[in-house]
């Protein structure tokens, strides 16, 4: 009998298979916002539900949650945190089928503390992995890839 504890999750009923997507965005990364909010150019400043070895950046990747900073933008949304979720990012993303998916920018939406989105509208595409994750997000993309 083990006297250790336990070093996974068990799993129950069905298993729900999610690919992992390589997380390319760091702390400190510049990134587009892509909604109609006012803001311009976000700045990650820490990746939420992310453990790491010492030393290394908190990373972020299409779907995640982090909190932002505007950086360009109007007065009233800078100098204060904001909840934001990556939806495009430029390093490929490769899926189950095979096929790999890369964008021309990375790009994330301002989200509220309630989980709504601060914007009413997304401007280009939104990955899948981040719609199926944010329901709120695939309702307002104009275009899902």
């Amino acid at each position: 009998m083990s006297q250790g504890r336990s070093r996974g999750k068990a799993s129950k009923g069905v298993i729900e298979f999610r690919p992992r997507v390589t997380r390319v965005l760091p702390v400190g990364a510049q990134i587009v916002c892509a909604d109609n909010s006012g803001a311009k150019i976000l700045e990650i400043i820490n990746v939420h539900k992310y453990h790491t070895r010492l030393s290394r950046l908190p990373a972020a990747a299409v779907g995640d949650f982090c909190n932002v900073v505007v950086k360009k933008g109007p007065a009233e949304l800078r100098k204060q945190v904001h909840g934001a979720v990556i939806i495009r990012q430029k390093y490929a993303i490769r899926r189950l089928n095979g096929v790999r998916v890369s964008f021309e920018d990375n790009a994330a939406v301002i989200i509220t503390p309630e989980g709504e989105l601060k914007g009413t509208d997304i401007k280009g595409p939104v990955a899948v992995e981040a719609s199926e994750k944010w329901p709120r997000i695939a309702n307002l993309a104009s275009m899902v890839v």
